[in-house]
């Protein structure tokens, strides 16, 4: 009843809202390489933001720390990033505001024959983590073994680098084991990697009660609230062009050109692993769960991870928008 709700509450918006005269203009700071600029090729190709009436400004820049620079520059209107940023940034004194757009999370990804068949297998070995040492994935899956009373900060070892650099290590047989992001992870699944878990299996032993959205768009609240029908329009577009994505492979040949391979099983996997990653919950439930996992982020992870704030800040979730 919940999904039908939304269903029913984005056509009315796209049906009703959409103004009859000049498109109201929305400037989004997108990373060249990220998945956004996936969604948005479907939004144009289905011509999406037409009937919503919107005129998309777009900016490739090199990556997501690039975009949060944009975004406290005040030159885009919406960005993706995470609602442990937006809390941090709420903490710190701007008024930031999180909506959900994707659970896919990384994997613990393996060679196929390799003899790790269980996190616990991975103390002794050679550990390669992308994004840092304070990326989300690797603090929770670093609570997730310490609750079976392992440390893998000593009990493994461990190598940090950037995801194109160890997804190829991986590949040459450097590494026992890579922790790495979804789209990395499905490009070594693509290869006849085994995943050995993924952060999103590991998340109920952490409080979690269903899949949580860690990405989302994120944008200035005093700004949507002056652009309230602008923002629920872009919404309701991204929730079509999800839909669209979910049900037509058709629509995935837009896409392709932009995943940078034409190698057929590694396409699937990211349809699959997209599509896998699509947020269906309520903005309730996901805020709920989204606070259990802040706690436990900001036990193992300190200040420098959460900033002042030890609790999500309770006003990072955006919920002005029907169907939620």
């Amino acid at each position: 009843m919940r999904v039908l709700a939304r269903i029913l509450a984005l056509a009315t918006v796209l049906a009703l809202a959409a103004p009859a005269g000049a498109a109201d203009t929305i400037r989004l700071a997108v990373q060249k390489t990220g998945t956004f600029s996936w969604e948005l090729a479907a939004i144009r190709s289905a011509g999406l933001d037409k009937e919503a009436g919107l005129s998309l400004e777009v900016t490739e820049l090199a990556s997501t720390e690039a975009g949060k620079i944009a975004m406290r520059a005040g030159s885009a209107d919406i960005i993706l990033s995470d609602w442990l940023w937006v809390s941090r940034e709420r903490a710190l004194g701007a008024k930031l505001a999180f909506y959900p757009y994707s659970s896919a999370l990384g994997a613990v990804m393996v060679p196929a024959n390799s003899p790790i068949k269980t996190l616990a297998d991975l103390k002794g070995r050679k550990l390669a983590v992308a994004g840092g040492a304070i990326d989300k994935s690797w603090l929770l899956l670093q609570a997730r073994m310490k609750q079976d009373g392992i440390d893998l900060k000593s009990d493994a070892t461990i190598v940090y680098g950037a995801p194109p650099l160890i997804a190829a290590k991986s590949l040459d047989g450097e590494m026992d084991a890579s922790l790495n992001f979804w789209n990395f992870c499905a490009q070594l699944e693509a290869k006849g990697f085994r995943r050995l878990a993924g952060i999103e299996e590991i998340l109920p032993k952490l409080g979690a009660k269903g899949a949580v959205a860690a990405v989302g768009y994120v944008f200035d609240e005093s700004w949507a609230a002056s652009h309230k029908e602008a923002v629920a329009r872009f919404i309701a577009m991204t929730r079509k062009a999800k839909e669209l994505l979910t049900t037509s492979d058709a629509a995935w040949d837009k896409v392709a050109p932009l995943t940078g391979t034409t190698d057929p099983a590694l396409l699937k996997t990211y349809r699959d692993r997209y599509r896998d990653g699509i947020p269906r919950r309520s903005i309730d439930d996901e805020e709920t769960d989204a606070r259990v996992l802040y706690r436990v982020l900001a036990e193992i992870g300190g200040r420098e991870l959460v900033g002042p704030a030890a609790e999500l800040d309770p006003g990072t979730f955006y919920h002005a928008v029907p169907g939620d």
